[in-house]
């Protein structure tokens, strides 16, 4: 609105100097040369006052009298001046007497009076040089405020539609427009807003899903609990049917939990809370909590030996641990941690030389509730650890990628040092 606001008041500035300066030269040139109007009169008294003073009356009246200029010889104790007045021969004096001008030019010892004139004879003239003025401006605005009221209809009608659920909704404005910006500005709201839509379906159609599953197995086992709480039933029976629907609960209490981290990294933008934390540092305590769950190596690989950041240090704690246990289920032999740095980013990697990722599922990987075709090692999770790694990444100002042949599998985490706030 700044750039709007400015380009307006420059706009009127310069029109109204520009019409103003070029109205003033034409009136200047064409209408307003009073000096070239006095030339004849001067000219004409110059003339007397080469004749003998008793001569000049007569040879005024040998001149066809002219009722629009009448003139007429004084004697100079018939006109009446101010003290700080005093009559030229070579300048015209003009006086003003009830709606009539009246002109004095010295002529030796005598004064020639031409008068009464009409006052201002171009008024009509004048006041059409006022109205062309305004008509001018007028239409400059006009050249203004036409494309603007049009562009803002757009606006209306686009934001109209928006509001009645039409989300695929876009705005498309000429680069010259005034409110490119705000167009611009309320597509990328629109493409969010779009976005945060089509996921919530998808997350809601995806827990339906996923929680259907465990839900379906604890009905099954309810229905089952008369038989295994017989007095006669088996106590082992009894015992590894109970476990079996802890872990259908668990299931869901861990599908729940990774749902409500992923929506939170999404909704908590503002007032984030940032500390200082040493990566290198955060990288060795995870090592070390996750060693014990597999007999894979996990070998850290870099000539850093401190590397102080500012962020979030749990959640890029939670990014290396998911990236380290994914690893740990697919790994045949090691899994490699390698730490680089820029001069303004921070780049971290985890490589396997397990199965690699299918080519059509590498694009789709950090997709929420998505998950790979691969069935190795039964293709445990709900599919939401890499996409809150994703998000992560997003709110730390970088960004994840994955790279898959049959050597190696390797996430590439890249942001960089200084945040923005």
């Amino acid at each position: 609105m700044k750039r709007l606001f400015i380009s307006l008041y420059l706009l009127l500035s310069l029109s109204v100097l520009g019409i103003s300066w070029t109205l003033d030269s034409l009136w200047q040139k064409n209408v307003d040369d009073n000096n070239a109007l006095d030339a004849p009169l001067v000219a004409f008294a110059q003339l007397l006052a080469e004749l003998p003073a008793d001569t000049r009356q007569r040879y005024l009246e040998t001149i066809p009298a002219n009722p629009v200029m009448p003139l007429q010889l004084l004697n100079a104790d018939q006109v009446a001046l101010l003290d700080n007045q005093a009559l030229s021969s070579s300048k015209v004096f003009t006086t003003t007497n009830n709606n009539s001008l009246l002109q004095f030019i010295r002529v030796g010892d005598q004064v020639l009076m031409a008068g009464p004139l009409d006052i201002d004879p171009r008024a009509n003239l004048r006041s059409l040089f006022t109205l062309f003025f305004y008509l001018s401006l007028a239409l400059v605005a006009l050249i203004w405020v036409g494309p603007l009221s049009r562009d803002l209809s757009i606006l209306r009608k686009a934001t109209k539609e928006f509001g009645e659920a039409k989300w695929d909704t876009r705005i498309t404005l000429s680069n010259r427009s005034q409110v490119k910006p705000l167009a611009n500005t309320f597509n990328e709201m629109a493409r969010h807003i779009s976005a945060l839509i089509e996921n919530q379906k998808h997350l809601s159609n995806a827990v339906s899903h996923e929680i259907r599953t465990p839900l379906a197995r604890l009905k099954f086992a309810l229905a089952l609990i008369p038989m295994y709480c017989q007095p006669d039933s088996d106590a082992q029976k009894r015992q590894n049917f109970i476990d079996e629907m802890q872990i259908d609960i668990k299931e869901i209490e861990d599908l729940l939990q990774e749902l409500l981290t992923y929506a939170s990294l999404e909704s908590q933008r503002e007032g984030i809370q940032l500390d200082e934390y040493d990566l290198i540092q955060l990288i060795n305590q995870t090592i070390k909590r996750l060693e014990n769950l597999s007999p894979i190596p996990l070998v850290i690989k870099t000539t850093i030996d401190k590397l102080p950041l500012l962020g979030e240090p749990a959640l890029i704690e939670r990014t290396l641990q998911n990236l380290l246990t994914n690893a740990q289920r697919f790994a045949r032999t090691e899994i490699i941690i390698e730490v680089k740095q820029t001069q303004h980013r921070v780049n971290l990697s985890v490589s396997n030389d397990g199965e690699p990722i299918p080519a059509v599922d590498l694009p789709k990987v950090f997709e929420p509730f998505y998950r790979s075709q691969s069935v190795q090692n039964g293709n445990k999770g709900h599919g939401l650890g890499l996409a809150i790694i994703k998000r992560i990444m997003q709110r730390h100002q970088g960004d994840v990628s994955v790279s898959s042949n049959p050597y190696q599998t390797c996430f590439n985490l890249n942001w960089p040092i200084k945040r923005q706030l």
